[in-house]
């Protein structure tokens, strides 16, 4: 982003890449002004790097207006799977320390400043966690869920060169772009109106081509309806087509929801190694909370042997990883999280983002507002808002008619009664000429949740 610069005034303005809200605006004003005004809140130096040297004093002055800025946001964050809720204080004597994880974080490395017993530890943790021996396994902490869904199917197509990839078309955006990355053959799949894979579809697709390995990617929770495809189901399908163990590789984008299902009493199907899967991926700055962006990605081991076996002499490890140097600060962050909720306090928190996304859906139907939320899920389905100041406020995600809300921990019900009320305020506002009306969801989420004049009308048609 440019900014224009003149001789008396600088003003810059940062902008959220995810919202395009303004998070800090600076303006440079004379000293006399400033003392003339004490409660000017646009008396703060400009962001621009000019080459100057700035005091410790200024740099914290900006850094907190910026802290400042940014609390407005924390309080209406809805629309994203980010924990804005935890307290790393312990941890800041580690900014005094680089610390790098390059290699593989089993294999040791001449960089001695590193994290890998903490990111060991992380891994074995996940890996008994999705029902697999310490002796089968690898993994390491990655950058987030794109760069598990990067090594997990690259270990699919290194597996099968001539394979075909299978995805859901509510599948990750990174899946696509990976598939492009590594010039893949890539088949979209229907879904069902929940969003999970639809394996009828499936079927005829891996009938049509099965003359090719299939290498397919299922959804631990999808990006916008949060559903959970049935590896069950989908294994079983594989088997019906004739596609034996060693024709297929299923990867687990588990980005949130990875950590949270194993953790639901009502869950039906397990995500386990038991199970004929080859690697799972999840987000650590998501349902864990970590401040920085990273993850984990675990795959049998038998897979790697053939993936890499070649030691980098520079670092005196295995150049195992989709990444070089990685943080030596993200895995101590996972590990202090886990170390700190426990066994028991995870599960409170995942009953705690169901049962309040479980709140939103009821009181959004209850103000006439058409919403979805599938059954092993917090993610809240509704109609796109038709204001973007307001959806910006909130900071919701929206995909064409639909926008949602992320029900995780930091978001209370307080929060979800303003967003309802706030919403409710506007729609009236939106709909108040009668030449705008609520948009059709239902090929988005189903008639049943929809409420457009057309399928209301329908419903009270059926009363």
């Amino acid at each position: 982003m440019e900014n224009s610069v003149g001789e008396s005034s600088t003003t810059a303005a940062v902008t959220s890449i995810y919202h395009g809200l303004p998070l800090l605006t600076t303006r440079l004003v004379s000293s006399s002004n400033n003392t003339n005004n004490n409660n000017n809140t646009q008396n703060k130096m400009s962001l621009v790097i000019n080459g100057d040297s700035h005091t410790q004093a200024h740099l914290g002055q900006v850094i907190t207006h910026y802290l400042a800025s940014l609390q407005p946001h924390k309080q209406r964050f809805l629309g994203y799977p980010t924990n804005e809720e935890f307290n790393y204080e312990a941890l800041a004597p580690l900014l005094h320390l680089h610390l790098n994880n390059a290699g593989d974080p089993f294999h040791g490395s001449s960089f001695t400043l590193n994290s890998t017993s903490f990111e060991v530890s992380v891994l074995d943790w996940f890996a008994n966690l999705w029902d697999i021996q310490k002796s089968e396994y690898w993994g390491y902490v990655t950058t987030g869920g794109t760069e598990g869904n990067l090594h997990g199917l690259l270990l699919g197509r290194e597996q099968f060169p001539d394979g075909i990839l299978y995805a859901s078309q509510d599948s990750h955006y990174s899946v696509f772009k990976i598939a492009r990355m590594y010039r893949m053959q890539c088949i979209k799949v229907a879904t069902l109106i929940s969003g999970q894979i639809d394996c009828h579809h499936l079927k005829a697709l891996l009938l049509a081509n099965k003359h090719k390995p299939a290498i397919i990617n299922l959804n631990i929770g999808t990006t916008m309806k949060g559903a959970v495809d049935d590896i069950d189901l989908v294994i079983k399908t594989l088997d019906e087509t004739g596609f034996s163990r060693d024709r297929f590789y299923i990867h687990c984008d588990g980005a949130l929801f990875g950590i949270m299902l194993p953790f639901l009493k009502e869950a039906a199907s397990k995500i386990s190694f038991k199970k004929a899967i080859g690697s799972i991926t999840i987000s650590g700055h998501k349902f864990l909370g970590c401040p920085i962006p990273c993850g984990v990605v675990i795959t049998r081991l038998e897979h790697m042997k053939a993936l890499s076996r070649d030691v980098v002499e520079v670092i005196a490890s295995r150049d195992a990883t989709v990444t070089g140097s990685r943080s030596g600060h993200a895995p101590i962050f996972l590990w202090y999280s886990l170390q700190k909720k426990g066994i028991i306090g995870i599960e409170k928190e995942v009953e705690r983002c169901i049962m309040n996304a479980r709140y939103l859906r009821d009181q959004l139907g209850s103000a006439g507002i058409g919403a979805m939320l599938n059954e092993l899920s917090c993610t809240v389905v509704f109609e796109r808002p038709l204001d973007d100041e307001f959806v910006s406020r909130w900071s919701l995600a929206c995909n064409g008619n639909i926008a949602h809300v992320v029900v995780m921990q930091h978001v209370t019900l307080s929060m979800l009664d303003s967003f309802v009320s706030e919403f409710l305020q506007n729609r009236v506002i939106w709909f108040r000429d009668g030449l705008r009306k609520p948009l059709c969801i239902a090929n988005d989420v189903g008639a049943i949740h929809c409420t457009c004049p057309l399928h209301n009308s329908i419903k009270l048609l059926d009363i």
